[in-house]
């Protein structure tokens, strides 16, 4: 059973619209309708405020942390149209650098795997998904414009892993791992987007949402010879996709319930065995995998 250990007082004076606990679980990052993000050091069931960042000038969508191995890294997206990454030095909360070239609302961010290095999609309300990304440092970014009819609404990154990897000798020659990350928008697709020879090209669009499509979240890998996706909508449907990397095969799709509610957020747990979904009912529910391939509800907060 899953019960809720403690609560916390963030003082923001508008709506809190994300709330993300770092690598090691000992931060909690919050943004609101406040145009604030605010930081929280977590011991046990205290937290204490640890930093007021002001930058925005508009709603607050969204945060994500960066990997710990490249220093403390903060990134948040607002409705200013505006992407800022933060970075804390000595204790000291400051912007790192700024990036503003979308014409309207950022609705998504999300930080690739460290192993390619300090990278990062956006993913806007004016149809394009950026990729910014670092490189002896200097900021570079690239725009994949009308990536999404109407716009945007959330990208997630595929896993640094080789898929089927675990199944693998270490002595098997394992093919070199593409970059590619999913987004989903307005047109009500899901799409995959691949890197080849330094460009981001269009590798597969999912269809089966008959609404807009809120959230996308790219499966954790151990190893296993499966990918796995999962997309929720305005169309009260969470859509489970899956695909066999060791034959090659298409995408295939399951609905794995349709609420009661539009569904707002997806999101996988760290073995990528449980998904935490998230809607308009104000209920979050956790689903798992039976050994018959049917997805269950495990608990309901």
């Amino acid at each position: 059973m899953v019960s809720v250990l403690n609560t916390v007082d963030t003082s923001h004076e508008g709506m809190i619209h994300d709330a993300q606990l770092d690598y090691y679980g000992k931060r909690l990052a919050t943004c609101s309708s406040d145009f604030s993000v605010k930081i929280f050091d977590v011991k046990g069931e205290t937290q204490t405020l640890a930093a007021d960042l002001r930058g925005h000038e508009g709603p607050v969508w969204q945060v994500a942390w960066g990997h710990p191995s490249h220093d403390n890294l903060l990134a948040s997206c607002s409705y200013d149209r505006k992407v800022i990454i933060w970075k804390e030095s000595d204790g000291v909360w400051e912007k790192l650098y700024e990036y503003n070239k979308h014409c309207s609302s950022v609705n998504s961010v999300s930080w690739a795997p460290y192993e390619w290095g300090i990278m990062l999609a956006c993913g806007s309300s004016d149809g394009s998904v950026s990729i910014i990304s670092r490189t002896d440092g200097e900021w570079e970014s690239k725009q994949l414009k009308n990536a999404h009819a109407v716009g945007c609404n959330s990208v997630s990154w595929a896993p640094a892993t080789t898929p089927a990897s675990l199944l693998q000798g270490q002595q098997a020659a394992n093919p070199a791992v593409v970059k590619r990350f999913v987004s989903g928008g307005c047109d009500n697709l899901v799409k995959i987007w691949r890197e080849d020879n330094g460009q981001w090209l269009e590798e597969e669009r999912l269809e089966h949402h008959t609404d807009w499509v809120r959230d996308v979240a790219w499966a954790p890998s151990i190893g296993l010879p499966t990918s796995t996706i999962a997309s929720c909508s305005q169309d009260y449907n969470v859509i489970i996709w899956t695909k066999d990397e060791s034959a090659g095969g298409a995408w295939q799709k399951k609905v794995m319930n349709k609420f009661d509610d539009v569904v707002w957020h997806v999101s996988w747990s760290v073995a990528g065995n449980i998904l935490a979904v998230s809607g308009g009912n104000n209920k979050l529910s956790l689903w798992k995998e039976s050994l018959n391939g049917q997805w269950v509800c495990v608990n309901t907060l």
